[in-house]
């Protein structure tokens, strides 16, 4: 089956150009300036549109198995591909955590029969695990994530001797999660004293601060340097931490890299009067200065991936109360769902002018197929999977109930007015979504790693 895309804007490698784009089944076989229209199975015409490649999500949790009440592998992926996405890695995070191979497969197994996107998962790192991290195949897995402090779930490795050794042995990319519990819960038992379980939630950034997230990134640098480890440290947001990451040096030849997500991007501390618990997230979204050196370390490529962090909860688990009614700090989860909007989120920020598109596809398709070594995806190159996105950067259009897909069924975006749609999503080149509609008679399929 052969699909004709004629006349789009091609985002790719830096550059803007008007081409005609021609797929066969799974793959783009020819990118041209005029291809001319023959027995193709379907052409679209897709003049006034942007063609980026599909975004690559390297953080999204998507509940599945043990938490199906707040998502599932199906209700996620689904909104993803509605949002650009066309590959993710999912997190281990789930009941059962995902800490042996046995359960990793499981969860494979439930993505190769419900999951529209692309699909891969990482193994959760444990205090007693190392034999497992130690089979894992590189070509295989997204990576090994590593809890250095706690979030959603009770994976966390912060002994010393644990870290050591899954270091020394991990044979793929190891993604962590850098907090310091030993300071947060110190500084939780000082908020409680003073207000009880009613902690506000302003008060989530001075919990999780700045200098506990820079104690577990110094330490999770150290060790990989000391190991020789591939790094990769998810949702930096702190003006501190930047320091410790390269600039301007090419994505191949980093050995430790860090991730921003849209969130952080968006969102700072003065946010949290307007949406409370809906922003509530680990890490803490943080004061306006960090944002803005957020941004900074962005363009000097520090920052490596743009990514959503995707964490859904229901709203009743958000909305969680104290005895006498007011929003209870310890029994609301952290996390916010993203990985529809969270192109959208970036979007508006083109508009505004603090980010090119070609900077948008750089940053959330090509560098996390180069980062991953993803085999064969993330750029509009001939031979490689149609993995594809076209957008409408005039339409104008506002989140709602009507239009949000995650199954907890609600967005910290709700009654934002966004500029600038997805109207085609193409996963392996299968038109997977068009304007609200899901051909859903075809799943993605499991990612490959181009890794020794």
């Amino acid at each position: 089956m052969k699909t004709l895309i004629k006349g789009a804007t091609l985002v790719n490698e830096g550059q803007t150009q008007n081409a005609d784009v021609l797929l066969a089944d799974a793959h783009i076989e020819r990118i041209d300036p005029i291809i001319s229209s023959g027995s193709f199975h379907r052409e679209i015409n897709a003049e006034g549109l942007f063609l980026l490649p599909g975004l690559i999500d390297d953080q999204v949790h998507f509940r599945e198995p043990g938490l199906t009440h707040k998502a599932t592998i199906y209700s996620e992926a689904k909104a993803a591909v509605a949002g650009g996405v066309t590959s993710y890695m999912e997190m281990p995070n789930t009941v059962p955590p995902a800490v042996t191979l046995q359960r990793l497969e499981e969860k494979f197994r439930i993505a190769q029969t419900t999951s529209l996107a692309n699909f891969s998962f990482y193994l959760g790192a444990s205090t007693d695990n190392i034999e497992e991290i130690k089979r894992l195949n590189p070509r295989q897995v997204a990576g090994l994530k590593i809890f250095m402090g706690s979030s959603t779930g009770q994976l966390v490795v912060d002994d010393d001797d644990a870290l050591e050794n899954i270091f020394r042995h991990c044979p793929t990319l190891i993604a962590t999660h850098c907090e310091t519990d030993a300071i947060i819960r110190q500084n939780e038992d000082n908020h409680r004293r003073r207000y009880g379980a009613a902690i506000p939630m302003s008060c989530h950034p001075e919990i999780r601060n700045a200098w506990q997230c820079l104690l577990s990134t110094r330490k999770a640098i150290a060790l990989a340097r000391s190991h020789r480890a591939r790094l990769h440290v998810l949702h930096l947001t702190t003006s501190d931490e930047l320091p410790l990451f390269e600039a301007h040096n090419r994505l191949e030849e980093k050995q430790i890299t860090a991730e921003v997500c849209v969130h952080h991007l968006l969102f700072s501390a003065a946010d949290y009067e307007r949406l409370g618990p809906l922003i509530k997230c680990n890490p803490a979204i943080k004061a306006e200065e960090h944002r803005q050196a957020l941004w900074k370390a962005l363009a000097e490529d520090r920052l490596d991936v743009i990514a959503t962090d995707h964490a859904p909860h229901t709203w009743e688990e958000k909305m969680s109360t104290t005895p006498d009614g007011r929003p209870d700090y310890f029994r609301i989860p952290s996390g916010l769902p993203l990985v529809q909007h969270g192109l959208n989120i970036m979007l508006q920020f083109f508009h505004q002018g603090k980010i090119t598109l070609t900077g948008i596809v750089e940053k959330m398709c090509h560098a996390p197929a180069r980062l991953f070594r993803v085999s064969r995806r993330g750029f509009l190159r001939e031979g490689y999977f149609a993995d594809l996105v076209l957008l409408d950067l005039q339409h104008t259009w506002q989140v709602g109930k009507d239009n949000i897909l995650y199954r907890c069924g609600w967005s910290p975006l709700e009654g934002h007015q966004l500029k600038g749609k997805v109207t085609h999503t193409f996963v392996n080149g299968r038109l997977t979504y068009h304007n609200g509609l899901f051909d859903e008679s075809c799943n993605g399929m499991r990612l490959e790693f181009d890794r020794a």
